[in-house]
């Protein structure tokens, strides 16, 4: 992943924060909404573009771009800054290659155990079945 062509390739656009704020709200455009298209950049290799398309799927608009926003801060640069770091933060989490499973073997000695010590219990019980 790339983080200079991210810049390059990426959109923002400021709106009309909502919630509390007063006369503010109504005057300054403070969120941020940063759009990025994921199918055509050119910041990842193939395999990593297919992994974050497939991880961000739900995220994704039915044209490949993803919208993030910010309105944490009543600065539009802060809120710049931010969505930034959060857009960042979810590709490389997205672009993670998963761990590969190895299954476990139980060793011969634990299996010669467990097999004994069930032996040794059902002759217990056995040995409790008085007839006569």
């Amino acid at each position: 992943m790339n983080v200079e062509i991210l810049h390059k390739e990426v959109q923002y656009k400021a709106v009309a924060s909502s919630g509390p704020g007063g006369q503010n709200v109504n005057k300054v455009a403070t969120k941020v909404q940063l759009y990025f298209d994921v199918v055509n950049s050119l910041a990842f290799a193939k395999a990593e573009q297919e992994r974050i398309i497939s991880k961000l799927k739900n995220q994704l608009t039915n044209d490949g771009i993803l919208i993030l926003g910010c309105q944490e801060s009543r600065s539009q640069a802060k809120n710049k800054e931010l969505v930034f770091k959060k857009f960042i933060n979810t590709l490389s989490k997205a672009a993670l290659k998963p761990k590969i499973r190895k299954k476990r073997t139980i060793p011969k000695a634990v299996k010669r155990k467990r097999l004994n010590d069930k032996k040794k219990q059902s002759e217990k019980k056995k040995d409790r079945n008085y007839r006569y």
